[in-house]
């Protein structure tokens, strides 16, 4: 299953190469700040693709046109004078509204009949006037009404505005320079219209504005699209009806001339505020992003019935509020479309057998963007804010960056062939016409296999960026030494190394050369190791088997997919001969042996049983090779220490990769620094274990005979006296290790 899932990962290498990288690059894009203009952009056309929604029939604005101005004006009655405004406000109680409100500044008087005008206002409590809290470099701060001041019946009419001058957030409070909160214009007045129908209006345990059941999100400088814009103050995105006629308007000059229906304003939000162009209280909004015509802006008074009708309608009819992932999520979501972008090309980067063929990665890409663009807006219309713009980015990015990954591949793979195969090899199979057929042919090769002693179980004590970057350290050294021999490699196995010496192409040494390269690459381990101890990790030991035999060799699979490999049971054999070894070993077998002839240093031979052989077999353990190789193992002397006190444990067999269910016991007498001596007692566990069972331990280790992690061990083929055996550990875990290793150093200071 590993093998299949590690075949997997190589086919599908270009996604995980260009997939990560275009999503790490659009976000640092978007990071920085780059994108929030296009994301913005994309918001707005969210906006302006929605269907208009019904007019809220619960506001009524009562406006300030031009044609009113201008008639005011020949009466000299502007600016509006006091008494004028007095009058106003009468006839529109005279309906009962549930709120007045008023967005016009009236810090000071103006013309006549000021007290007229402060009397409706101490006799009319759901009135709300406004003030200016924030100021800014081109804006100063204006103050309330100082007798609706006094009352509380004041709210701020500011609106946060973005780069591009848009208005795409309300406040629902925010500090004047006292460092005091004053509740904005719109919600003030929501508040009034919900309390007359018993709704109840609050905060959550962790501060958050809630009417009803409904909880408003609070705006980060972060969410969504922005990148570090203004958040003070409570902000909530403004989610429009549509665009300017959401309400119902009456004139301020109906009103004042009391031309105004029956029960228009009874019962509602009345809001009074100025849309004529000359008055300049008009602002950008998402609706002024039209391509075809001049961007048009919206009246303050109509952004503020906006606002309201977001409060009444996501309490009182479930309409959806805007909302936006968190970055982890958002984040997941960019790179889901760069995967699919990556996939999407990769699944298809040899289609290009026709110009059809040839448009299909082109065309799934957009049907992709299409697909994204799709969901963004349903997304958007249940009122959630997903990023598209770096979505669509990392989709289109990653996709081309597949086809030039696959492009630059392409030219390159004689360079790829040569990181496996040498010189003549590579020529042999892209430049003979017959080098690329399918089929194979009987030949005499040497095969060797090679192993990382207890690796599969070290590294599941290691991080992922650890095992991967040992592996990558380990094969690199292998595959140059491997090529420096000739030898071709067939497959990398996790840790492991197949390799073929006389095939494609036979020569006369080819066993010398492939004992020379074990002999090599058992000698590069030091290297190896002392890198990966410069890591803080523990070192490495390596088993290596060969085998000289005639096996099948060629190109195996169909025309689509292809792969060099070769076909026998001779393959499984020297696997079986590489899995006796321990670290540091050399295993050969008889015919490879008897190939290179004399030269090389044989250090024992030993006879064994393989699994799905059924004659005893000779094996050779390998010390060196002479002549124009002059390559040699380092020979050490293993000193066993005996231990003061035996360390009980117990173990149970290992066959391939099942662990008996037998329980065993015993103890360890004697302690090396790879190994060391278990006695058992016969009469208890009668069956003798023959050299090269592979164990799986625990010890007892004094003094509270703690139980240790596994520990994986051979038996070694090792004179021994009776009841007991000699052991070489294949992989023991550090805190095992470090508890021995003092108990060698007791016992060797003893």
């Amino acid at each position: 299953m590993w093998s299949q899932i590690k075949k997997q990962l190589w086919q599908w290498r270009g996604i995980f190469i260009t997939a990560p990288s275009v999503c790490i690059f659009v976000l640092i894009l978007r990071s920085s700040g780059l994108l929030q203009m296009l994301e913005l952009a994309a918001l707005d056309q969210m906006f302006l693709l929605s269907p208009p929604e019904a007019i809220d029939s619960r506001i009524v604005i009562v406006e300030i046109n031009e044609a009113d101005v201008q008639k005011l004006g020949k009466r000299g009655n502007w600016p509006l004078p006091d008494s004028l405004l007095a009058k106003i406000l009468d006839n529109i109680k005279q309906q009962k509204p549930s709120a007045i409100g008023l967005d016009l500044y009236r810090d000071l008087p103006v013309g006549s009949g000021h007290d007229s005008l402060v009397k409706v206002f101490a006799s009319t409590p759901n009135l709300v006037g406004v003030q200016k809290v924030a100021e800014s470099d081109d804006s100063s701060a204006v103050a309330p009404p100082p007798s609706l001041k006094k009352l509380g019946q004041v709210g701020a009419n500011d609106f946060p505005l973005d780069g591009d001058g848009k208005v795409r957030r309300n406040l629902l409070y925010l500090a004047d320079k006292n460092g005091d909160n004053v509740f904005s214009f719109a919600f003030k007045l929501a508040y009034l219209y919900l309390s007359d129908r018993h709704i109840e209006v609050g905060q959550t345990d962790d501060l958050l504005v809630k009417t009803g059941n409904v909880i408003y999100p609070l705006f980060k400088g972060n969410d969504g699209g922005y990148i570090k814009a203004e958040d003070q103050g409570y902000q909530v995105l403004i989610n429009y009806r549509h665009a300017q006629r959401s309400f119902q308007y009456i004139s301020i000059n109906d009103v004042l001339e009391n031309r105004i229906p029956k029960n228009l304003l009874k019962g509602r939000i009345v809001l009074i505020g100025p849309t004529s162009e000359s008055l300049k209280d008009l602002f950008y909004t998402p609706y002024s992003s039209t391509i075809l015509t001049a961007p048009k802006r919206m009246a303050g008074i109509a952004i503020h019935g906006h606002a309201i009708s977001q409060i009444l309608s996501a309490t009182l009819d479930k309409r959806p509020l805007i909302t936006t992932w968190n970055k982890p999520q958002e984040w997941l979501w960019i790179s889901l479309w760069a995967l699919i972008g990556a996939s999407l090309s990769w699944q298809q980067r040899y289609s290009g057998i026709s110009k059809r063929k040839s448009l299909l990665p082109i065309i799934s890409l957009l049907l992709a963007g299409f697909s994204l663009v799709g969901i963004s807006y349903l997304a958007f219309l249940t009122g959630l804010w997903m990023p598209i713009v770096p979505s669509l980015m990392t989709l289109i990015g990653s996709g081309i960056a597949v086809t030039a990954y696959v492009a630059r591949t392409a030219g390159a793979i004689r360079k790829t062939f040569g990181r496996y195969l040498n010189d003549d090899v590579v020529a042999n199979l892209l430049e003979n016409p017959e080098g690329l057929k399918l089929g194979g042919e009987r030949k005499k090769i040497t095969i060797l296999t090679s192993d990382l002693r207890g690796f599969t179980a070290a590294s599941e004590r290691l991080s992922a960026e650890e095992v991967i970057k040992i592996i990558n350290l380990y094969l690199g050294y292998m595959a140059d030494i491997i090529t420096q021999y000739q030898g071709t490699i067939d497959e990398f196995m996790g840790d492991g190394i197949l390799v073929l010496f006389g095939a494609p192409i036979t020569r006369k040494d080819d066993a010398n050369r492939a004992i020379a390269c074990a002999v090599a690459m058992q000698l590069a381990m030091a290297d190896v190791n002392e890198k990966i101890q410069q890591m803080g990790l523990a070192k490495l030991e390596m088993g290596i088997g060969i085998n000289t035999a005639e096996v099948v060799v060629g190109n195996i699979g169909s025309e689509k997919r292809t792969k060099y490999g070769i076909i026998g049971s001779q393959v499984n054999l020297t696997y079986r001969i590489e899995s006796y070894t321990i670290g540091g070993q050399i295993f050969v077998s008889e015919s490879t042996v008897n190939e290179a002839g004399s030269i090389v240093k044989v250090m024992g031979v030993k006879e064994v049983q393989a699994k799905g052989i059924t004659q005893p077999i000779k094996i050779y353990e390998i010390g060196g090779i002479a002549g124009e190789y002059n390559l040699y193992l380092a020979q050490e002397d293993e000193i066993f220490w005996q231990l003061p006190i035996a360390i009980p444990l117990q173990y149970a067999v290992l066959d391939g990769k099942d662990v008996e269910t037998i329980l065993r016991t015993g103890n360890l007498v004697k302690l090396s620094a790879k190994g060391g001596q278990i006695y058992y007692d016969s009469t208890i566990h009668p069956v003798i274990l023959p050299p090269f069972t592979n164990l799986k331990l625990n010890f007892f280790m004094p003094p509270n005979a703690t139980i240790t992690e596994d520990i994986y061990a051979k038996v070694l083929d090792k004179t021994t006296q009776p009841n007991s055996y000699y052991i070489c550990f294949t992989n023991i875990p550090p805190t095992v290790a470090e508890q021995l290793n003092k108990l060698l150093i007791t016992e060797f200071a003893g």
